[in-house]
């Protein structure tokens, strides 16, 4: 299966915040949208960076409440781990969990065009499975 099928089910939306937006703001953002990470634009279709939940958590352990304050850019990952549409989801699996990267912008000719998280993936691969078992199952049945 390729990223571009998983983003026909799930859409190409994606949530991004201004390099100089607060770590305030793109919690407000995390929560209003119910999401775990945001990809740092600062037009919103190039990416700057890339912040989850735990970037904040770790940079709150380290400095305090103070971190609130401060723009995403100081805490965002610069260097993204991306991937195109025409890349295997099952490739893009194993990218995750080696990395421990579990939210991947899907960029197109150098622009955004979507976000796959570990549990897309997750689903993909269980969607898959329940697929060939059914095939298993009618071939078994005749």
């Amino acid at each position: 299966m390729l990223i571009g099928t998983i983003l026909q089910g799930k859409g190409t939306g994606v949530a991004t915040v201004p390099p100089d937006a607060t770590v305030t703001e793109l919690l407000a953002t995390l929560a209003r949208l119910n999401i775990g990470a945001v990809v740092v634009s600062g037009d919103g279709a190039t990416i700057d960076g890339i912040v989850s939940e735990r970037d904040v958590v770790r940079r709150l352990h380290e400095s305090g409440a103070s971190v609130l304050g401060r723009p995403v850019s100081t805490i965002m990952t610069a260097d993204v781990r991306t991937c195109s549409p025409d890349a295997n989801v099952e490739e893009l699996r194993r990218t995750m969990t080696n990395h421990r990267v579990r939210h991947v912008p899907v960029v197109k000719d150098g622009r955004l065009v979507g976000i796959v998280s570990i549990g897309d993936v997750v689903k993909s691969a269980i969607e898959e499975l329940e697929t060939e078992k059914q095939a298993l199952v009618g071939y078994l049945h005749g």
